[in-house]
């Protein structure tokens, strides 16, 4: 028995001895695997797996930059970029539950429906924009529901706080801040920032939890200061609707330029739209009709046409032309004034804005000086404002004259022109013959070239400034204790039938006449009712937007005792009834 006893005891012994071996044998395999485990985590996979951790942790995001500033020439900000927030999703995220779509399109004001179908279209992204720009009032509500999926993101929207007044020259930018019209087009690359970027950490909901490195800090775009004087932009587009709505005109433009510089005081038009609203932005209200729309400007072409016959020698102001009776046929057309004028001088060819002593004149010099004379003042061409779209108007070459196209030429038929070039053509005139590219920037360099004789051109202003005397078709756009010079224009508008009962009203013309400072330009296109005349439609719009600007700019008046050029030839007028 204690034999038998003893063997047992070894056996157990044997057994208990045996797993133990077994358990450190365990152990120390465990031991050995945990070991190369933890030697291929932290030497030989640490590069793969810092990779793994950072893409799913790790982020490059861009930093958004602002858009430069656009300033009056008095500094007045006429276009900024203020800070908004825009709402974007992660589609898986925001998929796993129902109710935030719900919750999400109840403050967006989208349907439910829409956004999901949206979303699980785009499953396979990160990132899908739901709504950009948002009311700060809306970000703030969306940021306080904490939905996992959703996130906000700070960008930049352009605000003009003119609105209608300047958009035409403005522009305005799309929902990525980019340039589509205008200066903020034609500026684009000056105005637009760089977007920096920086790597952060984010969470498992996409939030970020920590800044990790600035890779390029965001370069704000640089500030402009254009030629505009918001001044004088609101007067002439106060003044344009007044007589718009006087006259129930289908369009109308108002061009303000400095003689001596050429820069761009003020241009309007109308109809116009608001640049802050992006939804409500008609086609034909987009339009700057100062440079894109040409029209057969009329009577305001006749100081060309006499600047190029005093050009010839054959002309001066006093010259005899002879207008009777009153019409003139040329190749089977008829060419009329309103009154049968008699015997004219040049002077008073302006005067009256006779059509038959103009084309007389016209027709006595060769074409090709005619074209050229007219071509040198910009017409046919664009004038370099750099405007993006500018149109150059038509002026054929003389070799494809007809004798009556070069008739009606000489007052403004068979020739079209935008307002911005006559405003240039003009100021050529009114500052000695020297002519400048229109410029929307301040103190651009601008050089000049002479384009006629300061003689002939000081001839041409003596014959303007009767235009608003007694028996002048301008008197209307005159200006108390200024003396105004300058012509009218009453063209009529063309159509597939030929010349219908529609009209063009305008007015050219600078001031103070003795030391000229500022052209003008009032084009009104499609006067209704009786009234459709130049010199009484446009010639008070000028009247009231060069008045006020005068005042604004402190010009000194020149005219307190009222003199003004008279002729006494005839009396009646062309462009006035």
């Amino acid at each position: 028995m204690k034999k038998q006893a003893a063997k047992n005891s070894d056996k157990q012994a044997q057994r208990a001895g045996r797993r133990l071996y077994a358990m450190l044998a365990i152990f120390l395999l465990s031991t050995i695997g945990l070991a190369t485990r933890a030697v291929t985590l932290q030497v030989v996979d640490t590069e793969f797996l810092q990779n793994q951790g950072e893409a799913r942790h790790l982020r490059e995001i861009k930093i958004p930059a602002t858009r430069g500033v656009i300033y009056d020439r008095n500094g007045v900000p006429l276009a900024v970029s203020t800070p908004v927030e825009s709402v974007w999703v992660h589609p898986e995220q925001l998929l796993e539950d129902r109710s935030n779509i719900d919750s999400l399109s109840a403050l967006l004001g989208l349907d439910a429906d829409e956004i999901e179908r949206k979303l699980t279209r785009r499953m396979d992204k990160e990132f899908v924009w739901l709504q950009r720009r948002l009311p700060p009032a809306d970000a703030e509500k969306i940021r306080a529901l904490e939905l996992p999926g959703v996130f906000l993101q700070r960008e930049y929207r352009r605000f003009y706080p003119s609105s209608e007044v300047s958009a035409h020259v403005l522009g305005f930018t799309n929902i990525d801040d980019i340039g589509q019209e205008g200066l903020e087009l034609a500026y684009n690359d000056w105005l637009q920032g760089v977007p920096g970027k920086k790597r952060v950490i984010k969470d498992r909901r996409g939030r970020i939890v920590e800044d990790v490195d600035l890779i390029r800090p965001a370069q704000p775009g640089r500030s402009l200061t254009i030629s505009l004087d918001h001044r004088l932009q609101y007067l002439a587009y106060r003044e344009l609707m007044r007589t718009m709505q006087e006259h129930k005109a289908g369009s109308g433009t108002v061009v303000l330029l400095d003689v001596v510089t050429s820069e761009i005081l003020a241009m309007v038009n109308s109809p116009s739209y608001n640049p802050n609203q992006s939804g409500r932005r008609g086609s034909d209200a987009l339009r700057n009709r100062a440079v894109t729309d040409v029209v057969e400007p009329g009577s305001v072409m006749k100081p060309f046409t006499v600047a190029a016959a005093l050009e010839t020698g054959q002309y001066q102001p006093d010259s005899p032309v002879d207008t009777s009776p009153g019409t003139i046929e040329i190749s089977g057309h008829t060419i009329s004034d309103t009154h049968d004028y008699g015997l004219l001088d040049v002077t008073s060819v302006i005067t009256k804005s006779s059509n038959v002593g103009v084309s007389k004149m016209a027709l006595s010099m060769e074409a090709e000086h005619l074209w050229g004379s007219l071509s040198r003042f910009g017409f046919g061409k664009v004038t370099g404002s750099t405007f993006p779209g500018e149109s150059a108007g038509v002026l054929r070459n003389f070799q494809r004259w007809h004798k009556v196209e070069q008739a009606t030429i000489s007052y403004g038929y068979g020739i079209s022109t935008t307002a911005l070039q006559l405003a240039q053509g003009f100021a050529a005139l009114a500052n000695d013959g020297r002519m400048r590219a229109p410029s929307f920037i301040k103190s651009a360099n601008n050089p000049a070239s002479s384009v006629v004789d300061p003689a002939i051109a000081a001839q041409v202003r003596q014959m303007m400034l009767t235009v608003t005397g007694p028996d002048g078709t301008g008197k209307k756009a005159r200006i108390k204790n200024y003396q105004v010079a300058g012509k009218t224009g009453t063209s009529r508008k063309a159509s597939a039938a030929g010349y219908d009962e529609r009209y063009v009203s305008s007015f050219v013309g600078y001031a103070p006449a003795s030391d000229p400072q500022m052209v003008a330009v009032v084009i009104i296109n499609d006067p209704q009712g009786d009234s459709y005349y130049g010199g009484t439609v446009a010639g008070p719009l000028f009247s009231r937007v060069m008045a006020g600007a005068l005042r604004l700019l402190d010009i000194p008046p020149d005219d307190f005792k009222a003199q003004l050029v008279t002729n006494t030839h005839s009396s009646g007028v062309a462009d006035a009834p």
